[in-house]
């Protein structure tokens, strides 16, 4: 073995930079192994102890006896949390233990990656990280660019294979309860779906079978793990050529028999005794006599008997399923149960010791448990019983037979159950080997997954623990070796000056086991004597290993002579040798062997009759009577070292790698680390070992451009990237004095431990420098500024005190001149008062005097003015009664007249509301109350009219008495100027009663003023009233109509997405269903291909049509099968089916087409049925086609129940929502809702009686249609109306014009052709055929035409233009057939309907179109699938964003990785694009509908989003600022591409937004509690899980950016628990997942043959024109 010289390995403070005040450093410490603290004060070399503060603030001092006892280094803390252990800068026992302890409970990352060994801490929890959607991330990603994950493993594994042709192993190792078994299953589930995929075989359904199978039968609880493999086991699982699993193969190796017959405190015998003894009840199993697991000896020793959460009655059950799928018949599952169960009855098989000194034994003949024994086996139960008792001997020639004693016919039964159990087991594995061999062909590479027992010492280690901890020495020597060798590659490939030199390994320790007069040649050696024992072979090891040759790892223990110790790679054991020379014998009797060869069951004679012709026993010697014989048998230390040989030469020639597991806990509880246990399995699964092999090379290793990307400020001289190498090679050696800490290779320089951190502190110190430099720079620049602002405040300052003064001054001349001014104004105010006053007085008197002459003047006038009105008042009297009699007489009149007209009126009107009688009556209390209001409201305004007439009469007459007044009074006038006025004598009497008059009108005049406003208050009262009682009604209408239409839309969109998710199950199914065909097409072909002997036979297309024949003549869908929806009461909120027509999963067409796999068809029939051949040349193989018949059936029950679960839900819904409608309408207890409901209930009847009236007025139109038809042609049964424009073909032509439109058509004349031009011609010769009165031959056409179609879309299952053309062509020919369907047609007199029953041909339409949609979708998916994550995170848009990032790190990248693509041939954003026009081209060019390409592009929009995404969840590397903007920017390329296609309100769009927020956490602030909460309220598509793993592989890519701290994630975490309708708590998105498709109905043009331009290359010249 070689390895690199290592001149000075130890990291201690002496050699490394890290010595000063502040430094991290790791000691040691009794519980947690390592705590960190930090130096108090510089260390110099020579002083005896260091000061240091430990993390919880203890201050401690460290004794430094020599510069090798300095505690090691800490590393920085942006390396905290790193992915793989080898990318610390200093490399060391603390360092990995603290960096597991984060990733593991800080950030629950169980896998952590140490160069190529995989860690996984087993997390004693269900993670959501296994899902399809996990294996779909992994798969074709390289390891270098994911998080650590068991699939990334395994991914590495099957790429490598793939690539190189080379064979694989995963070596999975670790203790009892570190999850090596769920780490094996997972690896063969990855290779099974990512192998098993393309061909759809059941391969890969028998390889994941035969775990729950070896679970049962190997595995058992152990105090540290309640499902531990008790075997170790290979599994070589067998690629073809394309990369898919054809086939695999078991090996298993030491099984622990021992177990069968005896368990320790707290632990349980094998799984598969504990499921039988559950199922004892059942039926089958009553014939076995089991009982509780208590009875049997061999269960009950551990004294717990049950697992916590494990159910064994459902484990038997998938046990059994497991061996069905495998092939095992249930009889001989039967046959292997009983064999069990006999083990179990044998261990209570009571042997009682006789004879005086007890040497002697016997079993009662009564004895319950030997019957049942020998009665499940067949065989003897007195042979049985006497051969368990004696035993053979030969002696001088003679047999003789020679009673045992107790306990040794204690331990021959317990040998004889061992062996039984062993022989079974090995059984089992064979038939499983021969389940999982391949029958397609010769394997050209397989992946081995070795999942082996981990190091073991317990308290008392005997011979299982040996061979298991020498396996491990075997294991951990070719390890180290691989690690050297890899570590030689990459030495060798950059051409490094290193020194080759030996070195001491575990070969010591395997030669001390396994060599020459090794332990093993003793042990058998001395199984060979008549009379060996454990204490004589003990005594020979301590002879030859202590005394003659010692050996350095042989020791003796003090206290003991009967156990030896041996110092392992991992720890020093010691092994008790009690029973080492029975195990390694495992002898059984001859005698016992041979009354199982004669038992009656085929099972058990089929078991030990194979022993019997083999060489040797695989699991055991048979001991006999003859010397010779016993000499030729082979022990199990000789068959387990024959066994592990060939395993290290399977590992040798294949490539490795390697998975360490981790048992964090003894207790296990979930995310709970104890460090003491997690070192001591670091230190014995070679974890330690790598690192210090990479510590003892040049673990860090730096290419020569990131180098001079990142320490190009240490760098001197002119500087560029091309000439990186040179300016690193000068450099170096002032940066790094000791040219043995680094080396120059062809591309990358190379680094000791802890180099790195030198580098990264000498590049602290030069940016600190310059940032020195530069702050002073800076300041100077600063301080000259501030100086400049002073000298101008000082100028300012002093020039505003002098302008100060000026103003000051010129203020004072401005008070001067002010006073003066005021002086002058007081003087001429004072002057102008006086004048003011006396003018004023005069005014005054004159006022006074002109008043009293007024006064005299208008008491004159007033005396006048009351004659007057006197008069006026008596003649309006006389005049008022003259109108009110004229007044009444016409209004009598009136009424008169308007009572005769309203009682004509009334008559007429009673006439029409004959037929709403019932409406009126309902509506009667209404309809009173608001005759009431409105007679009420027309009399008031009646009085009111009549008032304002009285008043405005009353006004007109006062009006024309002021008027004559007025005349009067300027005659007078004109009288008085004419000669002088005679003053009249007025008595004071005429004054009075003038005044009186006076009085009395103003208070009538008042009365009526208060009276009229009144009246006008109770019409307004009453208006108001109206109005509020009409708003009322009107509120309360509105809420009803309001709550009913809330209801009718929740119930309307609980029947959507209940529709949708039956849509997404029905397409599920019919997608399967497809795979189920295509599977048994698979089968069919692999069978005519192993029949035919010579050559190759080719079907035409005629016969290649036939395979898949739909039934001529099937069940027609009857009205209850239309399904829930039209029971509905809400049909009326649904679209209509002429609006869209929608894919129901109440379609039958999965039992029509099913309905050829009627369990009670016979074989003839079913091939009949199949349309298959019946020559015995192309017969099937009954076995597959049983396999296919049976899938099939499952389908066909699977949906059948799905659709009566369906029927009957919906019908409970529905029922729950009429319910809650009248529990809603009821509860209004106001007497208008009453009313209301009574209303809407009589609107309703009212509806229902006119729809029925409506229809049968249909009906009798079209009966009178007919019966007119029927009279005017009496001798023909088809209709007069004459369709033209139909094609006529001959009935013998039809094959060829399938041929020629469909079959043979060639795709370059296809896609010249017009849009759907295939199916108008079908259509219409179709159509003719039936007008012909030839049903059965237009049904039969129709049928042909559907399956050429789908043998056309399975012929281009790769083309998208021909997929999108067939699609078009099958929606076009369904939307005729429903257009003419007589259930479509009865609404329309232009069109005559076809007069065959097509429904079923529309029903597998409509199927059909699901599938060539679903198909079209595939093919842009896995064309898509490869250059999403490179085009849309990869590729750098934006050139130079991201080029100065270069991690902190080293290269995980292996060898023989793939090289990444560079420069024009990386997939880019414009190949995405260029995918999705391709798309979008084919549809468009067959005027698809534009609902179906939104449809199609929200789909895809999802694959790439969710890709994309899980994608950015699995990769640190994209989690950074800079990534961020690109992918942004990428995204928003595809957002414009789809908002130019106009595709984007089908949400589209929408499906992005799950990544654009990813990409927004990205770049946004990640420091305070605010940005906390705006990062919740923005990521709303995001779980809680993604945004918390996003912030967590958030990594920095410059020194301006910060990690993430794990107190902002926690109040991330915090804030996120109260968030409201948050998405569903996944990490990865589903890939897979589909939406539902809706087609929409177009009624397509009236077809005819003269508006059709058939091109002449279609060759069907031979149609007519009808």
């Amino acid at each position: 073995m070689v390895c690199l010289k290592n001149n000075k390995t130890t990291l201690d403070l002496q050699k490394l930079p890290a010595k000063e005040n502040g430094a991290s450093v790791w000691v040691p410490d009794p519980d947690a192994v390592w705590v960190s603290a930090q130096l108090l004060q510089d260390y110099r070399p020579g002083d005896k102890q260091l000061q240091l503060q430990l993390s919880n603030g203890n201050e401690v001092r460290y004794s430094v006896d020599s510069p090798s006892d300095l505690p090691p280094l800490g590393n920085p803390d942006i390396l905290e949390g790193e992915n793989d252990l080898t990318a610390l800068s200093f490399l060391h026992e603390p360092a990995v233990l603290h960096n597991l302890r984060v990733r593991f409970l800080d950030y629950s990352c169980i896998y952590t990656y140490c160069g190529i060994v995989l860690v996984a801490i087993n997390p004693y929890d269900q993670l959501p990280i296994y899902g399809e959607e996990v294996i779909d991330a992994y798969s074709g990603q390289d390891m270098t660019d994911m998080e650590p994950h068991i699939f990334s493993v395994a991914e590495e594994a099957y790429r490598t294979m793939t690539r190189e042709e080379r064979n694989q192993s995963i070596i999975i190792s670790g203790e009892s309860g570190s999850g090596k078994t769920v780490s094996a299953k997972f690896t063969m589930r990855y290779f099974a779906v990512v192998g098993g995929a393309a061909q759809q075989t059941s391969v890969e359904e028998r390889v994941l079978a035969s775990n729950p199978i070896m679970e049962s039968i190997g595995n058992a609880k152990t105090t540290r793990n309640d499902n531990s493999s008790r075997f170790g086991k290979y599994i070589e699982i067998g690629f073809g050529r394309k990369g898919d699993i054809i086939g695999a193969n078991m090996r298993t190796y030491l099984l622990e028999k021992s177990r069968v017959v005896f368990q320790a405190s707290e632990e349980r015998n094998y799984h598969i005794f504990y499921q039988l003894c559950a199922s004892r009840e059942l039926p089958e199993m009553r014939s076995l006599k089991l009982d509780a697991p208590e009875y049997f000896r061999y269960t009950n020793q551990g004294g717990q008997v049950q697992i916590p959460d494990t159910d064994d009655l459902s484990d038997l059950e998938r046990t059994r399923n497991a061996f069905t799928i495998l092939g095992v018949q249930p009889d001989q599952q039967m046959e292997l149960f009983r064999i069990l169960s006999a083990v179990l009855h044998l261990g209570n098989v009571d042997i009682q010791a006789s004879g005086r000194s007890s040497d002697r034994s016997y079993i009662d003949a009564e004895d319950r448990s030997l019957a049942v024994f020998s009665k499940l086996l067949g065989v003897e139960g007195s042979q049985m019983a006497h051969w368990l008792c004696h035993r053979r001997l030969a002696v001088g020639g003679e047999m003789l037979v020679k009673p045992m004693t107790g306990q040794q016919a204690l331990e021959a039964r317990d040998a004889l159950s061992k062996h039984i159990y062993g022989q079974l087991f090995t059984w089992t594995v064979q038939r499983l080997n021969s389940a999982l061999r391949t029958q397609k062909g010769k394997t050209k590479s397989f992946i081995g997954v070795l999942d082996i027992y981990g190091f073991e010492t317990f308290e008392r280690n005997s011979f299982e623990q040996f061979c298991i901890n020498y396996a491990n020495e075997k294991l951990q020597q070719q390890f180290n070796r691989h690690v050297f060798h890899l570590e030689q590659e990459e030495y060798v490939r950059e051409e490094l000056a290193w020194d080759r030199i030996e070195f001491s390994d575990n070969q010591q320790c395997i030669d001390l086991i396994e060599g020459h007069l090794g332990m093993f040649d003793l042990l058998d050696e001395e199984c060979r004597m008549p009379k060996g024992s454990d204490e004589n072979w003990v005594r020979k090891l301590y002879d030859q290993h202590l005394t003659s040759m010692p050996h350095p790892h042989f020791r003796k223990p003090r206290m003991s002579n009967s156990a030896f110790i041996i110092l392992h790679f991992a720890d020093i054991v010691q092994y008790e040798c009690d029973g080492f020379l029975d195990k390694n014998r495992d002898t059984v009797f001859e005698e016992l062997i041979n009354i199982l060869k004669a038992s009656q069951s085929e099972l058990v004679a089929e078991l030990f009759q194979q022993q019997g012709n083999r060489p040797s026993v695989a699991n055991g010697s048979i001991r006999s009577g003859t010397r010779a014989t016993r000499e030729h048998k082979l022990t199990v230390g000789f068959q387990f070292r024959q066994s592990l040989q060939m395993l290290m030469d399977t590992l040798n020639s294949t490539t490795p790698h390697y998975v360490r597991c981790i048992k964090p806990n003894d207790l296990k509880e979930p995310f709970m680390f104890d460090p003491k246990r997690t070192v001591q399995q670091l230190r014995a699964c070679g974890v330690l070992e790598t690192i210090r092999i990479s510590a003892a090379g040049y673990p860090s290793r730096w290419t020569y451009e990131e180098f001079f990307s990142r320490y190009r400020v240490l760098l001197q001289g002119y500087q560029s990237q091309q000439h990186a190498q040179a300016l690193c090679r000068q450099a170096m050696s002032q940066l790094i004095p000791d040219p043995n800490q680094y080396c120059f290779g062809k591309t990358k320089v190379f680094f000791r431990a802890g180099q790195v951190a030198l580098l990264e502190r000498l590049r602290a110190e030069r940016l600190r420098m310059a940032a020195v430099v530069i702050q002073s720079w800076v300041k100077g620049w600063l301080a000259r500024i501030r100086y400049s602002r002073i000298v101008w405040a000082t100028v300012t300052i002093q020039r505003y005190c002098r302008g100060g003064l000026a103003r000051r001054l010129a203020l004072i001349l401005r008070y001067t001149k002010a006073a003066l001014v005021i002086q002058k104004t007081y003087r001429m105010l004072v002057v102008r008062q006086l004048f003011l006053m006396i003018r004023q007085a005069t005014i005054t008197i004159q006022a006074f005097t002109r008043g009293t002459l007024a006064r005299r003047r208008y008491r004159q006038l007033v005396a006048e003015r009351a004659a007057v009105l006197l008069q006026a008042s008596v003649r309006r009297w006389l005049a008022r009664r003259a109108y009110r009699r004229v007044h009444a007489a016409v209004v009598f009149m009136q009424c008169c007249v308007r009572r005769r007209a309203a009682r004509r009126e009334l008559l007429k009107l009673k006439t029409e509301a004959r037929s709403v009688e019932r409406y009126r009556e309902l509506n009667k209390g209404m309809e009173v109350k608001l005759m009431q209001l409105q007679l009420r409201v027309d009399q008031e305004a009646r009085q009111s009219a009549a008032l304002r007439e009285t008043l405005n009469a009353e006004r007109g007459a006062a009006g024309a008495e002021l008027e004559a007044l007025r005349a009067i009074i300027k005659k007078l006038e004109n009288q008085k100027q004419e000669k002088p006025p005679s003053v009249p004598v007025i008595s004071e009497k005429e004054v009075e009663e003038r005044k009186k008059a006076e009085e009395k009108i103003a208070q009538q005049i008042l009365q009526l003023t208060q009276e009229l406003q009144a009246l006008q208050k109770e019409k307004d009262s009453v208006s108001t009233e109206k109005e509020e009682l009409s708003a009322r009604l009107l509120d309360q209408e509105k809420a009803q109509n309001e709550c009913v239409r809330k209801a009718v839309l929740q119930a309307s969109a609980a029947l959507q997405a209940e529709l949708d998710q039956e849509k997404t199950k029905y397409q599920g199914l019919l997608r399967e269903f497809t795979r189920l065909e295509q599977r048994y097409d698979n089968l069919r072909e692999m069978s005519l291909f192993t029949e035919h002997t010579k050559g190759h036979r080719r079907n035409d297309s005629s016969q290649s049509l036939s395979l898949e024949p739909l039934s001529p003549s099937p069940t027609p869908l009857s009205p209850q099968s239309l399904g829930p929806f039209t029971a509905s009461p809400f049909t009326s909120a649904l679209p209509s089916p002429e609006e869209v027509r929608r894919v129901s999963v109440t379609s039958p067409s999965f039992e029509r087409r099913l309905s050829v796999w009627n369990s009670e068809t016979p074989m003839d029939q079913l091939m009949e049925k199949m349309d298959v051949a019946k020559d015995p040349a192309v017969k099937m193989k009954r076995e597959d086609l049983e396999l296919a018949y049976d899938a099939v059936r499952v389908a066909n029950k699977f949906l059948e129940s799905q659709l009566r679960n369906q029927h009957s839900q919906q019908e409970k819904e529905l029922e729950a929502l009429r319910c809650q409608l009248s529990q809603s309408i009821s509860s209004s207890s106001s007497a208008q809702a009453q009313e209301l409901q009574e209303l809407l209930e009589a609107r309703e009847h009212e509806c229902v009686r006119l729809r029925r009236e409506l229809k049968e007025l249909r009906n009798i139109s079209s009966l009178r249609r007919l019966l007119t038809q029927e009279t005017s042609c009496p001798h023909h049964s088809k209709p007069t109306a004459a369709v033209t424009g139909l094609l006529e073909c001959r009935k013998k032509d039809e094959t060829k014009l399938i041929k020629n439109l469909i079959t043979d058509i060639r795709v370059d004349g296809a896609l010249s052709l017009p849009p759907g031009l295939p199916a108008s011609l079908l259509f219409l010769c179709v159509r003719q055929a039936d007008c012909s009165g030839d049903q059965a031959r237009a049904r039969s056409l129709c049928s042909t035409t559907v399956t050429a179609m789908k043998a056309a879309l399975k012929k281009h299952i790769n083309d998208v233009d021909m997929t999108a053309l067939w699609l078009k062509n099958l929606c076009l020919l369904h939307d005729l057939l429903i257009q003419h369907s007589p259930q479509r047609t009865l609404d329309s007199d232009e069109q005559v309907p076809l007069t065959a029953d097509m429904s079923d041909v529309i029903r597998t339409l409509s199927d059909l179109c699901i599938q060539a949609y679903q198909q079209l979708l595939t093919i842009s998916g896995k064309r898509l699938h490869n250059i999403i994550v490179p085009a849309l995170l990869e590729s750098e848009t934006i050139t130079g964003l991201s080029g100065s990032a270069v991690k902190l790190g080293v290269s995980r990248k292996r060898a023989g990785s793939d090289p990444r693509p560079v420069g024009g041939d990386a997939p880019t954003m414009a190949s995405v694009l260029r995918e999705l026009g391709a798309l979008h081209t084919a549809m468009t060019r067959q005027f698809l509908p534009q609902s179906l390409l939104e449809q199609a592009f929200r789909q895809l929009t999802h694959v790439i989003c969710a890709s994309a995404l899980n994608n950015l969840l699995l990769r640190k590397d994209m989690c950074c600022w800079s990534r961020g903007m690109q992918i942004r920017y990428n995204v928003s390329l595809l957002e414009e591409w789809l908002r130019s296609r106009d595709v984007q309100a089908g949400g589209a769009v929408t499906t992005l937004e799950p990544l654009i927020q990813a990409v927004q956490l990205l770049q946004v602030g990640k420091k305070t509690e605010a940005d906390a909460q705006a990062i919740v309220q923005t990521c709303t598509a995001l779980s809680s899980q993604q945004i918390v793993k996003i912030l967590t592989l958030y990594t920095p890519q410059s020194d301006l950016d910060e990690r993430v701290t794990l107190n902002f994630i926690r109040i991330v975490q915090g804030l996120l628990k109260g968030r409201s309708a948050s998405p569903p708590p996944q990490l990865l998105m589903d890939l897979r997942r589909e939406f539902p498709v809706t087609f929409p109905h177009l009624p397509p043009p009236v077809l005819s043959a003269k508006e059709l331009v058939i091109p002449d290359s279609l060759k069907i010249s031979f149609l007519r024109k009808a």
